[in-house]
């Protein structure tokens, strides 16, 4: 009503809810007494916090009544309407010496003020952080006293938390910026690089000081700065992402592959800001792309090697892939199919309905799509085929990917199985007469026929083949089970079989071996097919015929192994002949300085030092040469009695006294044929071979006798009789994997630098070159056994010679032609000719030498290399004995090859000494 003043009571009841409720109180238990009493400053500050829509608490006198408003109710939380006309120590007890302060502040006549104030309150009966804004002010009495505090309040929560989110964010980009498995880089319009990450680093080789110095085109190849530079431009203009696979330079020059990926990023405003870059480092992928298609290429050849149809559809049935036999049996190229369309154009017309009936059934229960049809070849027939393919799934949903699937020709036993039950069919029309061929089929048959009742397993007739076969009588066989005549090891799969042919299932060619009654087994070959509970069988006897494709086998392993080590000896044979050419100037020239005493005492001792390492050298080319076959061999008759005997002591002085050597040689043993230096170094290397297999000791026999050969012996020699040189050990003996390559050259399993690994190459080789074999028995741990097989000689061994030093020079001076296209060698060899006191006339060739010849050179002897381009020492020879008959021919040579050469020429093996060459030529002389 106009001009009527409202009551105190009245402008409470006015002010909202808190204002009501502070009317409705009874405030005569308080330190503020009755309403009524209020002083009006009280109310003045009451009424004026009450109306204000901002939260404002007051706390009035000493012990701060809390009187606040409907905004501060809000804050309040679960805490109202309890605050109301609370002590504020008691209202918020968790921040009691904060209000105490803010107390004795204002009440003190001062003011306070807190931006984003974080405080712990407990509004809700749980912590909970709280940021605040609090402007205290005092509020004072009629006397012009502070008598109370007055609080505006404004709680920022939410922005400091979104403040603190916000940075956190920021950090966490930072932090995701900086540890990404990708390269990151923040790139500005320019294209210079603003922020890189460690990754970004790695991948282009640089450090990150460097990038920023850089542009994305100053780090890219020169091919690829163009396409670089549009995407780009694309993303800058279009904001969206741009992509491209390039290639960066590193500092060193090397070429990285790597993709990246370009967006846009735009300021607060919309407009284009920086641009972030994610590059990927493509060389891992590449690697992986490229192992795929290496893989691709080897799935391809290896499917390609099946004899069977193999062919690969998507989950639908489209056709990814055939092997090349689809189009040599059907002769239609692969192309994109699908399973309907493959099966329309190739499969019978009478199979199409089953076969897609079961491809949809497998597709359904997802499992193996099992089906036989015909199928139409190039030449138009049709052919039957078992076709079988199993899914592929998703590893990680199990979903069906692919179908991975092969054709089998089944043909020949679609025709079998449809002889067999015409067959049978026939036998049920005509009884009769059907029953009296059966009768003889049955009785006269080669093949081993039976039944046997396939619910008991056990034989219900067999025909009299099968007596014939194992021996036992057919009352012997019938009623028993087949297992009882299974070998151990085919019990499984024989049981198997039987199973398949119980649900069904004709087998086909399935081998088992049965025993026979003199305990031998027997392997034999089953065609078996059910039919009203029981099982007919026609079976072959095939142990002679595996036996024979086994003995074919091994010939053909054999056959192999011949090659390769053929090879292997063409290759060492060479090289061992280049050796000996290299060696020769040097063993030569050493020897000379030797005999002429060059130098004084220390420097004789590097040249004896010298000579002794070329001997090494020189044997160890013999030991080439033995193992290509290829040594120079004076094959006569060798006493190898006396030759065991004599080495007995040698043997037992180079095995020591640990090892107790044995040697056992019948008496009127007959010669062998053979070289008798390399025997004796055969038989020391055999030697030495045992010695190093015991080394805690043990037995050494050497023996030797006479052993005739028969077909299908294990020395693979020809028939007849041979001398048998046998070593024996009682060491560690050699695996069955260490026996197949203890032949190979420089096979060893000794130590490295105790052995050349040409030891039993050398052995192998001599003895296949003097007609013979090597035989070697072994088992881990009961020593080893080398069997030297050689032919019998039929001449009389020779004597012993006691060995006469040839003169190193002729009774008179003589000329020697010497020719040889190696110019180290014919110097080394001029010399030696020259102290045995001949004149010599050099040519580096045999034309140059027949040039001498035709001019009428004169010269009392020929010394001529073998091998040499052009005109050989051999045509050489043949030629002077036209043009000079008279003149004596030495011929000199790496190896003792044997084609071409004339088996009369006398011959000198490289490398040799000057007393060699003093010997030979002696001979030469005698004639």
């Amino acid at each position: 009503m106009l001009g009527t003043t409202l009551t105190f009571e009245a402008n409470l009841a006015a002010a909202g809810a808190c204002g009501r409720l502070v009317a409705g109180r009874d405030w005569s238990g308080t330190a503020l007494g009755p309403l009524a009493g209020w002083p009006q400053s009280l109310r003045t500050a009451t009424l004026l916090l009450l109306r204000s829509p901002v939260p404002m608490v007051m706390l009035w006198g000493e012990d701060g009544i809390m009187l606040y408003n409907d905004a501060y109710s809000v804050f309040a939380g679960g805490r109202h309407p309890a605050l109301l006309g609370s002590r504020v120590r008691e209202g918020w007890p968790e921040v009691a010496d904060f209000n105490d302060r803010v107390m004795r502040v204002g009440l003190s006549g001062g003011t306070l003020s807190y931006r984003d104030q974080e405080l712990t309150l407990y509004r809700y009966g749980r912590p909970e952080q709280v940021w605040m804004n609090l402007d205290y002010s005092p509020v004072l009495d009629e006397s012009g006293r502070p008598a109370g505090v007055l609080c505006v309040l404004a709680e920022t929560t939410g922005r400091v938390a979104a403040e603190r989110e916000l940075r956190g964010g920021e950090a966490r980009l930072s932090a995701i910026f900086a540890g990404a498995t990708v390269g990151l880089s923040e790139v500005g319009l320019d294209g210079r690089f603003l922020r890189v990450n460690e990754e970004l680093c790695r991948i282009l080789g640089r450090t990150a000081d460097d990038l920023l110095s850089f542009t994305i085109a100053d780090v890219t190849h020169p091919a690829d700065v163009r396409p670089s530079r549009d995407a780009l431009v694309r993303s800058i203009r279009t904001g969206g992402t741009a992509s491209l696979d390039k290639r960066y330079r590193r500092p060193d020059g090397s070429i990285v592959w790597a993709n990246s990926r370009v967006t846009r990023l735009n300021l607060a405003s919309g407009e284009p800001g920086n641009l972030l870059v994610a590059t990927v480092d493509l060389t891992e992928r590449l690697a992986v792309e490229e192992r795929l298609r290496a893989s691709e290429a080897r799935f391809r050849l290896m499917a390609d090697a099946v004899p069977q149809i193999v062919w690969i559809t998507d989950a639908e049935g489209r056709v990814a892939f055939f092997n090349r036999q689809w189009t040599a049996y059907t002769g239609a190229p692969h192309e994109p199919a699908t399973a309907a369309g493959i099966a329309d154009a190739h499969v019978h017309p009478d199979d199409v309905a089953p076969t897609m009936a079961a491809f949809e059934a497998a597709r359904r229960s997802g499992g193996t799509f099992l089906v036989e049809h015909r199928i139409r070849s190039a030449g138009g027939d049709y052919r039957w085929f078992l076709v079988r393919a199993e899914p592929y799934r998703d590893p990680a949903g199990g979903a069906v990917l692919h179908w991975f699937g092969a054709s089998v020709d089944i043909h020949d036993r679609k025709l079998a199985e449809t002889a067999l039950r015409a067959l049978n069919a026939d036998l049920e029309r005509e009884v009769g007469e059907r029953t009296r061929e059966r009768g003889m089929i049955w009785r006269h048959s080669l093949d081993l026929l039976s039944v046997i009742d396939l619910a008991t397993a056990t034989f219900d007739a067999v025909n009299p083949a099968w007596s014939a076969a194992l021996g036992w009588a057919t009352g012997e066989i019938e009623g028993r089970s087949y297992a009882g005549f299974v070998h151990p090891d085919d019990a499984g799969a024989s049981d198997a079989a039987f199973a398949q042919v119980r649900r069904g299932d004709p087998v086909l060619r399935f081998e088992n071996r049965y025993r026979a009654r003199d305990g031998a087994w027997h392997w034999l070959s089953w065609v078996a097919v059910p039919e009203g509970g029981k099982l007919y069988a026609v079976t072959r006897d095939v142990t002679e015929e595996k036996a024979a494709r086994a003995a074919l086998e091994a010939a053909q392993e054999a056959l192999r192994q011949s090659q390769k080590m053929e090879a292997m000896g063409q290759l060492t044979g060479g090289v061992a002949h280049d050796f000996n050419n290299l060696l020769t100037p040097i063993v030569g020239s050493l020897d000379l300085l030797q005999r002429r005493g060059v130098g004084g005492e220390r420097e004789q001792r590097l040249i004896a030092g010298a000579v002794q390492s070329a001997d090494r050298a020189k044997t160890l080319v013999q030991r080439l040469l033995a193992f290509a076959r290829r040594q120079p061999l004076q094959a006569r008759a060798v006493d190898v009695a006396r030759l065991v005997t004599g080495m007995g002591d040698l043997v037992a002085s180079t095995t020591g006294p640990q090892i107790r050597v044995v040697v056992e040689v019948p008496e009127g043993l007959p010669p062998a044929m053979g070289d008798l230096n390399q025997l004796e170094m055969a038989l020391l290397n055999l030697s030495v071979n045992a010695r190093d297999a015991m080394p805690e000791g043990g037995t050494l026999r050497i023996s030797a006798g006479v052993e005739a050969v028969e077909a299908g012996h294990r020395a693979t020699l020809r028939p007849g009789p041979y001398i048998r040189l046998s070593v024996a050990d009682t060491g560690t003996g050699m695996d069955e994997a260490t026996l197949a390559r203890a032949v190979e050259p420089f096979f060893s399993t000794k130590g490295i630098g105790k052995g050349t690994g040409l030891g039993l190459s050398m052995v192998h080789g001599l003895a296949s070159q003097l007609g013979g074999a090597l035989t070697m028995r072994s088992r881990p741990g009961l020593g080893t056994h080398v069997e030297l097989w050689l032919p019998l000689s039929d001449a009389a061994p020779d004597q012993p010679e006691t060995g006469v030093e040839a003169p190193d020079a002729p009774p008179a001076r003589r000329t020697a032609l010497l020719v040889d296209d190696e110019d180290l060698v014919r110097m080394s060899t001029a010399d030696m000719l020259e102290d045995l006191g001949y004149t010599v006339i050099e040519a580096g060739s045999g034309e140059e030498a027949m040039r001498l010849v035709a001019r009428g050179e004169p010269f009392d002897l020929l010394v001529t290399d073998h091998l040499m381009p052009g005109i050989t020492g051999t045509d050489l020879a043949r030629a002077l004995r036209t043009a000079r008959p008279g003149v004596p021919v030495l011929l000199v040579s790496g190896y003792a090859e044997s084609e071409g050469v004339a088996a009369d020429l006398p011959r000198l093996v490289k490398p040799f000494r000057k007393a060699d060459l003093a010997a030979s030529l002696a001979q030469l002389a005698a004639g």
